[in-house]
């Protein structure tokens, strides 16, 4: 039986995007029978999306500070806002799979060097504008050049130049192959926007053209935005949406409860099983791409030995610290930074596992017993990241290795100690593929290269990957390099969070999750609706 794609045609039949017959005959072909496919088609087609209603979601991290400029996006207030208001070329869908968003489909040259995207003849803009080529190349133009002020610079480096073929065609013409950058057009600060009269892209008056217009925002306090019939996607099922900015997670979680607000961002993880018994709550635990890491400078001493590397790596007891510090919404690290959320995840690579004999015998070759090192944390890094650095502390003891927690302030820490100390603890934010993630943290040139590891074959490898369009060859590349990275990297990785939040029973969904982002991808506005 072919679960995945009974999981699909359910997903489908939710949302009314499939007949019954064809649900019935593509549920035979997935290996079901005539008498249960009937049954499923019930029960999916009782839970057919209802328009109507006003959507009320308590979001986290809203400041006073956040703006319209997509360039610079960085608080989970501006990402929310971008999926619900304005749009993308693509988007990741609830099975994890891209999908279409403003462009309706796209194609790439053999080498990958130039891709063209489609655009969907039915978007427009909430000012009434159609979306057309010209506006895409604006957007992305956007984030290009010496001038630019966006985060998103990198992103799009690869890209020599962007045309406007026609109204709905765009092509990206890049400097060398990129099997990704449809993947790409995911992120979070490339939203579309419409190009104004000076020809670069106004992002100042909140135009977009998402599923929703933003009628009013306060940062920081609130939003209030209506459906844009004009959207070209599904879903939009709700009329209005409220959100409500609340950075006190005791807060969200009372407005939960209560049913001040239909849906919350960000739950903490101690409360889940209280949550859990409620009878009007549904807590949704994903596993996710968002990672914890503790990477070491390779090129200072003594995490420039790779016995010592991975004598740390043997240190500490994963499975406790996930119990322990997160009550196992987690899933287990491997010292490589490729999330079993992301595509392309190699199945099978042995797990490093707690060994402290294997860690003292590894210390000893390194002439390096006693090892005395500092661990740099901050209480803002994540939920319990001081704890768990403190937790690992105490693993290490087995192996003979004293670690000594620095508890740094949260004012600064991204400045002063991220990039800045030889060994700290970092939190990650989910990135769409492994190539994103590499590339921005792992490569030998990247600004980001957080433990300043040079590995010449696993350069080499993400450079053929990068251009690769053999999904097959692709992952074994990955595979290859994941190996890599776990035997001679120099990052220790104990867990992937996952994503926890909640919703009203009356909140209804597909039952699939996107999870790039919380929410249903921050999605959730547009992909989800009432039931009753």
């Amino acid at each position: 039986m072919n679960q995945q794609m009974l999981d699909r045609l359910a997903g489908a039949a939710r949302e009314g995007r499939i007949s019954r017959r064809s649900f019935m005959n593509y549920s035979m072909a997935a290996g079901v029978t005539a008498s249960a496919a009937t049954g499923l088609w019930g029960t999916a087609a009782r839970a057919q999306p209802k328009r109507g209603g006003t959507f009320r979601i308590a979001q986290h991290d809203g400041n006073s500070g956040d703006s319209h400029d997509p360039g610079l996006y960085e608080s989970n207030a501006e990402i929310l806002l971008a999926h619900t208001f304005r749009s993308f070329l693509t988007q990741i869908n609830t099975d994890g799979t891209l999908g279409p968003d403003v462009a309706s489909e796209w194609s790439a040259s053999p080498d990958a060097s130039e891709w063209t995207f489609k655009i969907d003849p039915n978007a427009t803009f909430h000012s009434g504008g159609k979306v057309t080529a010209e506006d895409v190349a604006a957007s992305m133009n956007f984030h290009r050049g010496e001038d630019t002020t966006s985060v998103a610079k990198s992103l799009l480096e690869m890209v020599n130049e962007i045309v406007a073929e026609d109204e709905e065609t765009v092509t990206f013409k890049l400097n060398a192959g990129n099997a990704d950058l449809p993947w790409l057009m995911t992120d979070y600060h490339l939203v579309i926007l419409p190009r104004g009269d000076d020809g670069n892209a106004d992002w100042q008056s909140g135009d977009g053209c998402g599923p929703y217009r933003l009628d009013k925002w306060e940062p920081g306090r609130n939003a209030s935005l209506t459906r844009h019939d004009g959207w070209h996607g599904e879903g939009a099922y709700f009329d209005a949406i409220e959100v409500v900015f609340i950075n006190d997670p005791n807060a969200r979680q009372t407005a939960l409860v209560t049913g001040d607000a239909d849906a919350t961002s960000w739950l903490e993880n101690k409360t889940m099983s209280l949550l859990e018994r409620h009878a009007e709550v549904d807590v949704i635990n994903l596993p996710s791409a968002q990672a914890i890491t503790m990477p070491m400078f390779c090129d200072v001493a003594p995490f420039d030995d790779v016995n010592v590397r991975n004598a740390l790596k043997l240190s500490i007891d994963r499975e406790d610290m996930m119990e322990k510090i997160l009550f196992g919404a987690a899933t287990m690290g491997n010292d490589f930074h490729h999330s079993p959320a992301m595509p392309y995840y190699p199945e099978g690579v042995e797990q490093t596992p707690y060994d402290p004999d294997q860690a003292k015998s590894l210390l000893k070759k390194a002439g390096a017993e006693n090892l005395s090192v500092t661990l740099h944390s901050a209480d803002s890094i994540a939920t319990g990241a001081v704890d768990a650095a403190i937790l690992y502390s105490e693993h290490a003891k087995a192996s003979g290795i004293d670690i000594q927690v620095s508890r740094e302030p949260n004012d600064g820490y991204w400045s002063d100690i991220w990039l800045q100390k030889p060994w700290c603890m970092v939190a990650w934010g989910a990135r769409p593929t492994p190539d994103v993630m590499y590339s921005l943290a792992y490569a030998a040139d990247a600004a980001w290269n957080e433990s300043h590891w040079q590995n010449e074959e696993f350069n080499e490898l993400l450079a053929k990957a990068k251009s690769e369009l053999d999904d097959e060859l692709r992952s074994e590349m990955y595979r290859d390099m994941a190996i890599l990275a776990r035997d001679d990297g120099g990052t220790v990785i104990p867990y992937f969070p996952n994503f926890v939040y909640g919703k009203r029973k009356n909140v209804a969904t597909t039952g699939n999750y996107s999870a790039n982002w919380q929410l249903d991808g921050y999605r959730a506005a547009s992909r989800w609706w009432f039931d009753t």
